[in-house]
């Protein structure tokens, strides 16, 4: 009995969630735009005053000042506001969950350990709320990636207004997530109540296993006529080759030395490191081997209690600074509805070491290189795609940021969620009681 009524109320809740689908996505872009007027901020670094862009069939054709450039098509005047390429959100499990204590709507991780082969592509949910909730900060494109395991899987790059997966993609299976072991862990007694944390006794074991499933598999790839197919090493085939990158998560020291050692061994050369919250430590390692970091989300704790209280903050302009291509995530505690912070995490940054212009960089330009999708996002350039947004003031800060136009590929989409719905119907509630 106590079965069915749980199964009841997953159905029920199921079916709120069915209540209200996302935003119908935009239409083609059928006429050629200008936005005109505005300050356009590259992403690059570079900034435009009283600019005029061009855009038409989704690609940029024309960026200059006002003064250079002959209005065409659809004219947007923007005077007063500000003109930004779409933000970049990467490592996220956005659109592979909805509701965290639904069970059903969880699809993010699935069992085993060693699972490259399992593709988050396919179970991403384009009609998410969660998806839609980016959109209004600016957040107009992901990473979509698995967790769990040792090896999670295959991540893809989707942009946020689709019908499916399949109009989402923007680059399928894009890389291979790996969990790297921790050298300490924590163990939970009495219901979670007490807490032990300790060194992780099992710690080389573990990278012996890893390295010893990796040397295998790529010998599975050297055989040009195995006598059995091996799927998961099938998927692994692509970081020994260099077409896909490997992202491996690490957090400490110590583990990320070990990590960077396997992969050296390995000649692994497409390397990302995600988290990397003591990458700090291990600057001239990283720079050697050429190797890219995804820096852990900046509103959060220190790592260790003698940290400074402000390493989070401060991370991304130390290797930023040691000429490291570096990007912003937000992997965590209720990482997907978080999401939508990224904005301001870079807004943080540049109050720690780097300039607004260079902290809009780590959510534009830097992860769109590090993802390998820089040729058509990232920036505001001629022959890129016109995925970019207007905003009133400086969308890094939360106090300023407020988009009134967004576009994808060229298409204009909507920045209507539930939130903003909910907004609108309360500010109609206090304004009308004022009177």
């Amino acid at each position: 009995m106590k079965k069915i009524r749980y199964t009841l109320l997953t159905v029920l809740v199921m079916g709120l969630i069915g209540l209200r689908a996302q935003q119908t996505p935009g239409d083609k872009q059928d006429e050629t735009v200008t936005i005109s007027g505005a300050t356009l901020h590259l992403g690059n670094g570079q900034v435009i005053e009283k600019g005029t862009i061009i855009f038409s069939d989704g690609i940029l054709s024309e960026i200059g000042t006002t003064d250079e450039i002959q209005a065409k098509g659809k004219v947007i005047v923007a005077s007063g506001k500000h003109v930004y390429p779409g933000f970049i959100l990467p490592n996220s499990s956005l659109g592979l969950g909805e509701i965290d204590a639904v069970r059903a709507t969880r699809d993010f991780d699935e069992l085993g350990s060693y699972l490259p082969h399992v593709r988050s592509l396919i179970a991403y949910n384009a009609e998410s709320k969660v998806v839609e909730s980016m959109r209004p900060n600016g957040i107009l494109l992901a990473q979509v990636t698995p967790r769990g395991g040792r090896i999670s899987g295959t991540s893809s790059i989707v942009q946020l207004d689709a019908w499916n997966w399949e109009d989402a993609a923007v680059k399928t299976d894009d890389g291979i997530h790996m969990n790297w072991p921790n050298t300490y862990q924590t163990k939970y007694f009495s219901f979670g109540s007490v807490r032990i944390s300790g060194e992780n006794e099992d710690y080389q074991m573990q990278v012996d296993e890893l390295k010893d499933y990796l040397i295998r598999a790529r010998a599975y790839g050297k055989n040009s006529s195995p006598n059995k197919r091996h799927l998961p090493f099938e998927a692994m085939h692509g970081i020994f080759s260099g077409d896909a990158r490997l992202f491996i998560h690490a957090k400490r020291e110590k583990e990320i030395r070990d990590a960077l050692d396997l992969a050296k061994e390995l000649k692994i050369d497409n390397v990302v490191l995600v988290g990397g919250h003591e990458a700090y430590k291990v600057i001239d390692r990283i720079k050697d081997q050429n190797v890219s970091v995804i820096v852990s989300r900046v509103h959060s704790l220190p790592l260790q209690e003698d940290d400074d209280y402000d390493r989070p903050y401060k991370n991304a302009a130390e290797l930023s600074r040691n000429g490291i291509l570096v990007a912003l995530e937000n992997s965590g505690q209720m990482e997907r509805m978080n999401g939508r912070n990224l904005p301001f995490y870079a807004g943080t940054v540049s109050s720690f070491g780097l300039s607004d212009e260079q902290a809009l960089s780590l959510i534009t330009l830097n992860p769109a290189k590090i993802l390998g999708i820089d040729d058509r996002y990232g920036s505001l350039e001629k022959g890129k795609s016109a995925t970019l947004f207007i905003s009133d003031g400086n969308p890094l800060d939360m106090r300023t940021n407020n988009l009134t136009r967004a576009f994808i590929d060229g298409r204009e989409i909507s920045l209507e969620t539930h939130q903003t719905e909910l907004w609108k119907r309360y500010m109609g509630k206090f304004e009308a009681s004022s009177e």
